[in-house]
């Protein structure tokens, strides 16, 4: 799907944090050809949203982690459903898996594979929670991810 993180029919944005940790992320992600969409629901998420609205109604895909920048552990955030409901977007769940890596201390136990590791990927079909109720919308992207 992408070759050097680079697909011509396809352009992808992430939603990532305006703090300084944000910013090596953005930085290691143009490399692959993904730009970035700086904010968060604790610090610029009215910009975040407003861009993100932006993006999808131009045809870039939109990547969100949805447990949000503060957890809890593989919880569905508001964020990711308010942007799918109101740009009318179907979601798909990406899932990658390395054969070798360190796993961080952090609250989401983050990994990061070693080198040399085989990594894997997973896209699941598209789905769309449109017209749901937010509780309602979390729960089928909760499904959704532990497929």
């Amino acid at each position: 799907w992408w070759k050097n993180g680079q697909n011509p029919q396809r352009r992808a944005k992430v939603i990532i944090s305006d703090h300084k940790d944000g910013e090596i992320i953005a930085r290691v992600i143009s490399f692959f050809g993904i730009g970035a969409i700086r904010g968060s629901s604790s610090k610029g998420a009215v910009k975040a949203l407003a861009q993100s609205f932006r993006e999808l109604k131009s045809g870039t895909d939109v990547i969100i982690t949805p447990d949000g920048p503060r957890g809890p552990y593989h919880s569905v955030a508001d964020g990711a459903v308010v942007i799918a409901q109101k740009q009318n977007a179907q979601i798909q769940i990406l899932n990658y898996e390395a054969s070798k890596f360190w796993q961080l201390k952090s609250w989401d136990k983050m990994i990061i594979p070693k080198p040399f590791s085989e990594i894997s990927y997973t896209l699941s079909p598209p789905f769309s929670v449109t017209g749901m109720k937010l509780e309602a919308a979390r729960e089928q992207i909760k499904k959704e991810m532990e497929k």
